[in-house]
């Protein structure tokens, strides 16, 4: 079986870094979001992922990592369930459980690259025309 997820775009906003009750476990959530294409005019949309780090994975990404910053997520997907306490409906969420992050451009304080890492003609789906 392969369960193997890899994701490239922005955080949404900064990590949150907590620690389990009992274990004192450290784990980071954010959230991702990642453009693609659509119809045949090619609009832009925006897909959001929430994305959970566990142990020293959570505690980089939340000391790394801020809102509006380009990375790349490579982990799993799992599905978790709950019951929700107000209406007792089983409830579900897919999640993203990394296993690496990676820097996806230079960090925004850099003077020569106020765009994040991107040149000027960066075009991630290789159809931009040339002028």
């Amino acid at each position: 079986m392969l369960n193997k997820t890899i994701l490239m775009g922005r955080l949404t906003a900064d990590p949150v870094l907590r620690y389990t009750n009992t274990s004192q476990i450290p784990v980071a959530s954010f959230s991702v979001a990642v453009e693609r294409r659509v119809g045949k005019d090619k609009e832009r949309v925006a897909d959001f992922f929430n994305v959970v780090a566990w142990q020293t994975t959570g505690e980089f990404a939340a000391k790394n990592f801020t809102k509006g910053q380009p990375i790349c997520v490579e982990g799993r997907l799992q599905q978790r369930s709950w019951i929700d306490e107000a209406t007792k409906v089983t409830r579900y969420a897919v999640e993203v459980i990394a296993e690496s992050l990676y820097f996806a451009g230079f960090k925004r304080d850099d003077a020569q690259n106020t765009d994040a890492g991107y040149d000027a003609d960066f075009d991630p789906y290789g159809d931009s025309v040339a002028a």
